[in-house]
C-alpha cells in the first residue's frame, strides 16, 4: 500500500508554484546599472594597481643602497634602474621647481644635477624649513628610476617644469627620489594587493549577475513526458 502511494506521488507532474510566477521579474535596468558600475570600478582598480607596479617592485628590492658616487657621472642602465642608490652631487637652479602634495605638510623640490641634465633629484623639505635660506643637501639616497616610469605621484612633474620654467626635461630623464627606501615603499605592495582583490571581487560579482540560472526541473519534466508517451 505504502509502495503504491509513493509511486503515485512520483507520477504527479511538477506544477510551477503560482505564487512564484506572480512575483515581479527583477528590474533589468537596475541590474544593468550595477554591472556598469562594477565594470568601471574593476577597470579603475586594475589600472591604478598597474600604475603602482614600479613602486611595488621597488619595495621588494635589497634594502642596502648601491653606491653610485658622483651623480653627474653615473651610468644610467638596468643595474641601477628602480633600485635604492646613494650618490652625491650639486643641484642646479635652472629648471628647479617647488611644489606640494595634498594632505602633506612638507613641501618638495625638484632640481637637475649640475653637469647631468638627465638626472633630476626630488628632495623633501620638512614643514617649517622651507624658505630662501634653505640649503639643499649634496648627498642623496633613494629610488632611482626613469621619470616616465616613476609612477602616478611623479607623472605631472615634466609638465610642471615646462609650465613654471623655460627648461624642458629630457624625454630620457631619470629621477632620484631622495629618502624613498624599499622599506618605506611597502605601502605600494599592500595597495596593489587591495586593488587587485577589489577588481577580482567586482569581476566575480559581475559574472554571477550575468550568469543565467539553469532550470533543473525542465529536463526532469521532459523525461517524464517522454516516458508517458512510450
Amino acid at each position: 500500500m505504502a509502495q503504491n502511494q509513493s509511486h503515485a506521488l512520483e507520477a504527479l507532474p511538477l506544477e510551477p508554484d503560482p505564487e512564484l510566477i506572480a512575483l515581479p521579474a527583477p528590474p533589468k535596468q537596475g541590474r544593468a546599472l550595477t554591472i556598469g558600475v562594477m565594470s568601471v570600478t574593476a577597470i579603475a582598480s586594475a589600472l591604478l594597481a598597474w600604475s603602482l607596479r614600479g613602486e611595488a617592485r621597488y619595495a621588494t628590492t635589497d634594502g642596502a643602497p648601491i653606491e653610485v658616487g658622483d651623480l653627474s657621472k653615473v651610468t644610467l642602465d638596468s643595474s641601477v634602474e628602480n633600485r635604492y642608490v646613494r650618490g652625491s652631487g650639486l643641484l642646479g637652479t635652472q629648471g628647479a621647481i617647488r611644489y606640494g602634495r595634498a594632505a602633506e605638510g612638507d613641501s618638495f623640490r625638484l632640481a637637475p644635477v649640475l653637469g647631468q641634465d638627465r638626472v633630476w633629484v626630488e628632495i623633501r623639505v620638512p614643514e617649517g624649513f622651507e624658505g630662501p635660506r634653505f640649503i639643499p643637501p649634496s648627498t642623496f639616497a633613494g629610488r632611482l628610476v626613469p621619470l616616465r616610469e616613476a609612477g602616478l605621484r611623479h607623472q605631472s612633474l615634466r609638465t610642471a617644469v615646462a609650465d613654471k620654467t623655460p627648461t624642458t626635461v629630457p624625454e630620457d630623464a631619470w629621477i632620484l627620489v631622495d629618502g624613498s627606501s624599499p622599506r618605506a615603499s611597502r605601502w605600494a605592495l599592500a595597495m596593489v594587493a587591495i586593488l587587485l582583490g577589489f577588481a577580482t571581487w567586482n569581476l566575480v560579482s559581475m559574472a554571477r549577475l550575468v550568469a543565467r540560472v539553469r532550470d533543473t526541473t525542465r529536463p526532469a519534466q521532459d523525461d517524464e513526458a517522454q516516458a508517458g508517451e512510450t
